[in-house]
């Protein structure tokens, strides 16, 4: 009951510390309002060695000890404001972040732009109980801090609150702020580690392709991937060679092997994800064949074709499904 009431203390008090409703817009500005200060138990032990110390000068009347005393407390108080402004004024904004498969990690990069003459130091960002990350930024420059986040589930990742605190110089003072930069990774599902072979019927053969993978005319021959079509396995060639590997015999020309990805010709017997993680293992293997594929689902269609672009239409289709 006391971890649940001072984790609500805590949640309430960084609503308020914020200031603004989550996500923020960039750029972020850490403004003087919004960082907070504290002792660390280095700084109460600090300052309990300073009360020790002039109890005893008081009792004892020595002069030596109350100039002591004041020589540490002005060392405290001038620690106190360079931590604070180690971190005032730090800008925040949102870098890349490549959308990443379920089960991954992805990565958020943020870039903290100093627009002061002197330096950050020893500035650590973290989310939630994460280990913390130490960044320092040079005078009237910026840096990327990359934070990972598993990546557990496909659809959208929302950056969580993010923490940025320093205790530079002396550690005797936590200087910190908190900060939501409007920020998503987009997760793929996860393909399926054990999925059926590619689906060859009666409408995968016609159009054309980009690479010249064709079926026109024989151009070579090449090791034998998963996904390629049974019919193009160059079966003489493997039966000249003695425990030879498989090859697959390459075509070029206009016509060339299309692919249809059906939602349909999968089992009816699987649920949505499973049928998602088949989907997105046939989308990689067609276009690691070099083979140009189109996808049909629920409410979509796409286009025959190949290449980074088509791989990512499709991807990002399966990752949002069923959410917009």
């Amino acid at each position: 009951m006391p971890g649940t009431l001072r984790h609500r203390l805590h949640e309430a008090f960084v609503r308020w510390a914020l200031r603004v409703r989550p996500p923020e817009p960039a750029p972020i500005i850490l403004t003087q309002r919004r960082v907070y200060v504290l002792p660390t138990r280095a700084g109460l032990a600090y300052a309990a060695a300073l009360g020790v110390i002039l109890l005893g000068a008081m009792n004892y009347n020595l002069s030596l000890g109350h100039a002591l005393v004041f020589l540490l407390a002005g060392l405290g108080i001038v620690a106190i404001l360079h931590t604070f402004r180690n971190i005032a004024l730090v800008s925040i904004r949102p870098g890349r972040c490549e959308p990443v498969f379920a089960g991954s990690s992805a990565q958020f990069d943020l870039v903290l732009e100093n627009q002061r003459p002197d330096a950050r130091t020893s500035l650590r960002l973290f989310l939630d109980d994460q280990a913390p990350i130490e960044v320092d930024i040079g005078p009237h420059t910026s840096t990327t801090a990359a934070l990972h986040v598993p990546a557990t589930k496909r659809g959208w990742l929302p950056l969580s609150r993010l923490t940025i605190e320093t205790t530079w110089p002396l550690g005797l003072v936590r200087a910190w702020s908190y900060a939501v930069p409007d920020m998503n990774c987009l997760i793929y599902p996860a393909p399926a580690a054990k999925a059926p072979p590619l689906p060859w019927h009666g409408e995968s053969a016609g159009g054309s392709t980009r690479d010249g993978n064709g079926a026109d005319d024989f151009s070579g021959l090449r090791k034998h991937q998963e996904a390629d079509s049974p019919h193009h396995v160059a079966w003489k060639a493997v039966a000249r060679q003695h425990d030879g590997p498989l090859l697959t015999k390459l075509f070029s020309g206009a016509s060339a092997q299309q692919l249809w990805l059906e939602w349909n010709d999968l089992p009816a017997a699987l649920d949505t994800e499973q049928r998602l993680s088949i989907l997105a293992r046939w989308m990689i293997d067609a276009e690691a064949a070099g083979f140009a594929w189109g996808l049909r689902m629920p409410a979509l269609r796409l286009a025959p074709d190949n290449g980074p672009t088509q791989l990512g239409a499709g991807l990002r289709a399966l990752a949002l499904h069923g959410s917009q």
